[in-house]
C-alpha cells in the first residue's frame, strides 16, 4: 500500500474541514490562555495548504507541492501558527521523491517535516506547544508496523500529548506569562495537531 498524491489531498481536505468545523472550540480554548485567535489562524494556514494542493497542475510533482503548500501557508498572516505549518510542509518535501509514497518515504517525509519545524522553534515536549502533539505522533508513525496503522497510531499519540497539555505549565507564547496559571487548560496548538492527524488515520487510505 502507498500513500499517492491524490489521497494525500483527500486526508488534508479532511483535516481542513475538521479544523474548520471546531474553529470556535479552538479560539476558546487559546483564549484561556493566549489570543484566542488559533482556530481563525490555523484555518487560515490549512485552507492555504489545501487550495495549493489541490490547484496543482499535473505536472507539478509531489515534492513541489508540498513545497509550495508550505510556502502558501507561510505567506499567510497567521503569526507563528502559519510559520510552524509552512515549516513542516515545507520540511516534508525534502522526503517526498516521487508521487507514490511507500512506508518508508512516508516516514521519511514526517520526519523531514518535524526536523524543519525544529528549526524555527525550540519548544519540545513538555513545554505546552503544539510540539506536544507533532512529535509524539511522528514517532509513533517511525514506530509502526506498516502504512495502514502508522496513521492510526499517530492519531493516538497526538490525542494523548494533546490531553497532556492540560497539566503542563506554559513555556512559549503568552501563555507563559501564565505561568502556573496555564495548568488546567489544554493547548490550543496541540489540539488542533491532533485533531489533524485524527483526520489523516480516519481518511486514509
Amino acid at each position: 500500500m502507498t500513500l499517492t498524491r491524490e489521497k494525500f489531498i483527500r486526508m488534508l481536505q479532511a483535516a481542513a474541514t475538521t479544523i474548520e468545523s471546531n474553529v470556535t472550540y479552538l479560539n476558546q480554548l487559546d483564549a484561556a490562555t493566549g489570543d484566542g485567535d488559533h482556530g481563525t489562524s490555523i484555518v487560515k494556514a490549512i485552507r492555504a495548504v489545501v487550495k495549493t494542493m489541490a490547484e496543482a497542475t499535473p505536472d507539478q510533482t509531489l515534492k513541489e507541492m508540498l513545497f509550495q503548500s508550505g510556502w502558501a501557508a507561510m505567506g499567510e498572516d497567521c503569526g507563528s501558527t502559519s510559520t510552524l505549518l509552512g515549516s513542516l510542509f515545507m520540511g516534508m518535501s525534502e522526503a517526498a521523491t516521487s508521487d507514490e509514497l511507500d512506508f518508508e518515504t512516508v516516514k521519511s517525509v514526517f520526519h523531514h517535516g518535524l526536523t524543519n519545524i525544529t528549526r524555527q522553534t525550540k519548544a519540545k515536549v513538555g513545554d505546552k506547544t503544539l510540539m506536544d502533539a507533532l512529535i509524539p505522533a511522528v514517532e509513533a508513525l517511525q514506530k509502526a508496523a506498516d502504512l495502514p496503522s502508522a496513521f492510526e497510531a499517530a492519531a493516538k499519540a497526538a490525542a494523548t500529548g494533546a490531553e497532556s497539555t492540560k497539566g503542563l505549565v506554559a513555556k512559549f507564547g503568552r501563555a507563559k506569562n501564565l505561568g502556573e496559571r496555564s495548568i488546567g487548560h489544554l493547548d490550543a496548538g496541540a489540539v488542533s495537531m491532533a485533531m489533524i492527524f485524527d483526520a489523516f488515520s480516519k481518511n486514509f487510505p
